[in-house]
């Protein structure tokens, strides 16, 4: 008779459901609130084209326009409002017909509080909706580990300097 292995195998497999339920119960969850000043025109541009299709204008309408990212991450909608850090990455025009774009993007924290941190946002956005959901994919830091979603919404757009003030609520669980 051969030797059966479903029993370490068996406890193997509990143990580690064991351990992923005790890390998923004791994971806290919290919400932050913050707004990213995105301008995409002028002398403080936050948002640049940095390379399209041969030919094409280099749009957010673009299929294959690829943009970098240096937004103000902000406590309050204001301009003048306290900065806590940046949003800094890679927006890429994903779908042929301009609706959706792929975001890599960093939220570096600089304030007293999560210095030194950050999160990793990545996901597809359907960029013409009001509210865009991405996913929080890791972090470092004070923020090792954590997972979550990210909400953006377009709080005001100022067409003669492409200025966007979008809130980033961004819900987290962090074991």
């Amino acid at each position: 008779m051969a030797p059966t292995f479903s029993t370490p195998i068996k406890l193997m497999s509990f143990s580690i459901l064991l351990f992923l339920i005790i890390n998923i119960v004791n994971a806290q969850q919290s919400t932050l609130v913050y707004y990213l000043q995105d301008i995409g025109r002028g002398y403080n541009q936050t948002v640049v084209p940095v390379i399209g299709i041969n030919g094409r204008v280099w749009s957010y309408n673009t299929f294959g326009t690829i943009f970098v990212v240096d937004d103000p991450v902000m406590l309050d909608p204001s301009s003048l409002s306290t900065q806590v850090g940046k949003a800094q990455g890679v927006i890429t025009v994903t779908s042929i017909d301009g609706t959706n774009v792929n975001i890599v993007l960093s939220i570096v924290f600089n304030n007293v509080q999560y210095s030194g941190s950050t999160l990793q946002i990545q996901g597809s956005s359907h960029q013409r909706d009001n509210l865009r959901e991405l996913s929080v994919i890791g972090g470092t830091g004070r923020f090792r580990f954590a997972r979550g979603y990210a909400v953006f919404e377009t709080v005001s757009y100022d067409a003669p300097t492409s200025h966007s003030i979008i809130r980033l609520t961004i819900t987290l669980a962090i074991p």
